[in-house]
């Protein structure tokens, strides 16, 4: 039943039109298809790099003819059979790595977290989070929004038992906060301009990159055997999207109009939304890889329990580096963007 639900979504994938011209693909011998995953349906801005890729003709350039899937959290079930089967490229974590799927991590898109965790007014410190209402959408229990939650209540030395935890679709986040549903959860910068819009009560209780500066949010990983298959598919459509990422810091006002079609959200919102995430360097401009930053998120994984301390995986199977920086040389080698060195 999951399997037939995969393979009803791959070929309902969103597509947009593209703005580049079909010429762009003239002179390659045969377009390569290729499904990338995006983890929220709709993504937020943070996620709209393939679709930027797409709009651009950057993956086209390259002979490349992606499908752009959305999946209801980028810990579902669904994401991971995408991700087991080599059907799709999707967002991939440590802990996925750690629990036996053969996977690797091959680009980080994001290794900044651009949320904040709001909350209800009067709630100002972690401590008052104590039998309160969390999200655990995108996944329920494991997911991220419960497992920032966590981490929220971890620095008031509370564990997850000690409120509870909601779930529903990632649709859900903002009007459930909104409607005074859930206490507390993860929202992303346009959804945050949105909640304070609508609700100038609600209080940003902390930015999850400052609790948590060396958590590796978001990289793309595939199959082990789809590397070993189509390594130089996985390569091109990394470099396209590495060139998107650029673009997205680069020419703001030739991306927003795309973002703005992909998340369904308020041109507003969207350039919020964007000046926060080039500020803060969330989009990589290169490999978006970090030992360092991935050993962290290891060892915060296994601390956590998410990965017994017996199958800890090491960095080097976490993420193939090497094929980043393939990838990386394609696009044109390494690049420093205002701060942003990713």
């Amino acid at each position: 039943m999951l399997k037939n639900l995969l393979h009803a979504m791959l070929l309902a994938g969103l597509t947009l039109a593209t703005l580049a011209s079909p010429a762009s693909a003239q002179n390659c011998p045969a377009m390569r298809k290729i499904n990338v995953g995006v983890s929220v349906a709709p993504p937020n801005v943070v996620h709209t790099s393939p679709y930027v890729a797409k709009a651009l003709g950057l993956f086209a350039k390259r002979c490349i003819d992606a499908n752009i899937v959305q999946f209801e959290g980028g810990q579902s079930q669904t994401s991971a059979v995408a991700a087991a089967q080599g059907t799709a490229i999707v967002s991939v974590s440590d802990v996925s790595i750690g629990r036996g799927l053969k996977v690797q991590q091959i680009w980080g898109l994001a290794p900044r977290m651009p949320q904040a965790y709001m909350v209800q007014e009067g709630i100002t410190s972690a401590a008052q989070l104590k039998g309160k209402r969390l999200s655990a959408t995108g996944g329920g229990v494991g997911g991220f929004n419960w497992r920032m939650g966590r981490e929220v209540l971890k620095s008031a030395g509370m564990t997850e038992g000690d409120a509870q935890f909601i779930p529903s679709p990632t649709a859900g986040r903002l009007p459930g906060l909104i409607a005074n549903q859930i206490d507390g959860v993860a929202l992303h910068p346009e959804d945050v301009f949105l909640a304070k819009q609508q609700k100038p009560s609600l209080n940003n209780l902390v930015q999850l990159v400052e609790l948590m500066p060396l958590y590796m949010f978001n990289a793309y990983g595939a199959s082990t055997e789809w590397i070993a298959r189509d390594r130089s598919l996985l390569r091109d459509t990394v470099a396209a999207m590495i060139e998107a990422n650029r673009a997205i810091y680069r020419e703001r006002n030739k991306v927003v109009p795309i973002i703005m079609e992909a998340t369904q959200k308020p041109r507003e919102a969207v350039e919020y939304a964007w000046k926060v995430e080039t500020d803060n360097c969330v989009w990589s401009v290169n490999t978006g890889f970090d030992e360092k930053r991935t050993q962290w998120t290891i060892d915060n994984s296994v601390s956590n329990g998410d990965i017994e301390a017996g199958k800890k995986p090491t960095v080097e199977q976490v993420a193939n580096s090497k094929l980043a920086e393939e990838a990386l040389e394609l696009a044109g080698g390494r690049v420093t963007i205002g701060k942003c060195t990713e």
